[in-house]
């Protein structure tokens, strides 16, 4: 009888072990097939938001449990910066991997100086010129093609025709259309839901492809309209109702961030999907007037104009991580391509992050530099005719340089932009307080040498292209 359950008992453990053995090597195949698979992505990108507007950055107000979640799920520079802080050639460059000095894409719209002014015929035939030079570069849904990935456009999308970005679907039907300003039926997305995302997500992965989404909603952007639920967590704090509109516009978009991520997880594709957030530029709310911006904000160099947190998830490749070092939206598109197993062309002038994120790595970068222009293109050949300021960002110093771009009205309510240089140590200055320019011109001269340098490196390469 012993002897009888002493081998039952045998028999059990041997099996048990075999058992285990099994589940931990199908679960490491699964693990392995997983990381095989090229990624899905999806590109978030918010619209006029603040950079520490946010509760994981520390803002006592503001809601925002879904983009909390995923910061602390994947790996999060909380010294995201966007070279220029206006949306069009911010778009641009997060589209292209390029700088808007080199893609050419400086400015929203072209001059309202024209004759016949926004509805003359030389203006709208500007208009067509500018979306064309989006054509002249390889786009980030372009290059996925090559490893069969499909691709849909939603929201923000300022280059005509989504196809036109290389995206396979869109929401935008673009210019000539007389509402393809900037997103035409795009920006419903967001606003009215996300069924155009979902219904593209389900037909991808039942056709077993990788697929790239450009969820870029009109949010928190003005009109600030949130719905009266969200609304109500911002009113009776003593805040002005400007500053309580948009607090409230941001809840309404971290609400569809979560909806998203919610769906991409019922899906089971949430593990093997690579989420990229960032913010096409900064704000700040005029407390006196409704979907107005302040100074030093949107269009400025200013970290209120240019920094913005800059996350990255993939759950089975790469690990949680909150990291302080400067970063530039520069980095996306080497970064999702080398992720997706796509060779990254030379030129770019980003930094490919994967590794780096992978293996939990510093990064070996001297510098990151910006650019910013007006609001409307004078001479589309040639940037630097309303080229406003470049900036420099080295061992937490920011160097900001001021030029005299042809921007009559900008100059007129942005006066401080034509002042002198200006040094911050922005790791202890974080709201450009202090003008150290004068106490220490040499640190001016050494970044001045670095921006110079840096311009005219980027530009040889637009000369040898």
């Amino acid at each position: 009888m012993i002897l009888s359950n002493l081998i039952r008992f045998t028999f059990l453990l041997v099996a048990s072990i075999l058992c285990l053995s099994a589940c931990k090597n199908q679960v490491t195949n699964a693990q392995n097939e997983s990381s095989s698979t090229p990624p899905n992505i999806i590109l978030i990108l918010s619209d006029d938001h603040a950079w520490n507007d946010y509760g994981f950055m520390g803002h006592e107000l503001v809601k925002t449990p879904a983009l909390d979640k995923l910061a602390n799920e994947g790996v999060t520079f909380t010294r995201g910066y966007v070279p220029t802080s206006l949306c069009r050639p911010s778009l641009a460059t997060i589209a292209t991997g390029l700088y808007a000095h080199q893609h050419g894409i400086t400015g929203n719209d072209p001059s309202r100086r024209l004759p016949g002014g926004k509805k003359g015929e030389a203006y709208h035939k500007q208009r067509g010129e500018i979306i064309a030079k989006i054509d002249e570069f390889d786009t980030l849904p372009e290059l996925l093609k090559q490893k069969g990935y499909v691709s849909l456009q939603t929201g923000k999308w300022w280059e005509g025709n989504y196809s036109r970005g290389g995206f396979d679907e869109g929401m935008t039907r673009g210019f000539p259309n007389p509402r393809g300003r900037h997103g035409d039926d795009g920006l419903k997305i967001g606003r009215e839901g996300l069924g155009v995302i979902t219904d593209f997500i389900d037909r991808a992965h039942a056709k077993e492809q990788p697929f790239l989404v450009w969820y870029a909603p009109y949010m928190p952007h003005t009109p600030h309209n949130p719905p009266p639920r969200f609304l109500k967590n911002y009113e009776n704090r003593g805040l002005p109702e400007s500053i309580a509109k948009y607090y409230a516009m941001i809840e309404w978009f971290d609400e569809t961030n979560g909806q998203l991520v919610e769906y991409l997880e019922q899906k089971g594709i949430k593990d093997n999907t690579m989420i990229v957030y960032v913010s096409d530029n900064g704000w700040i709310t005029n407390p006196t007037q409704t979907n107005r911006f302040l100074p030093h904000s949107k269009q400025s160099p200013g970290e209120s104009g240019v920094r913005t947190p800059i996350m990255f998830s993939l759950p089975n490749q790469i690990s949680p991580q909150m990291r302080t070092e400067a970063i530039s939206s520069i980095d996306i598109v080497p970064t999702i391509l080398a992720a997706a197993g796509v060779d990254i062309p030379q030129g770019l002038p980003g930094e490919n992050l994967f590794d780096i994120m992978k293996n939990e790595q510093s990064i070996e970068r001297e510098a990151i530099f910006g650019e910013g222009f007006a609001h409307d293109m004078a001479d589309l050949n040639d940037p630097e005719s309303t080229l406003l300021y470049r900036w420099v960002i080295k061992d937490g110093w920011k160097l900001i340089l001021s030029y005299d771009g042809v921007n009559i009205s900008y100059q007129k309510h942005h006066d401080q932009m034509l002042t002198g240089p200006r040094l911050y140590n922005v790791l202890e200055d974080e709201f450009e307080m202090v003008n150290l320019a004068s106490k220490y011109p040499e640190k001016v001269a050494q970044l001045s040498g670095k921006l110079n340098e840096w311009y005219e490196v980027n530009e040889r390469k637009i000369l040898q292209d």
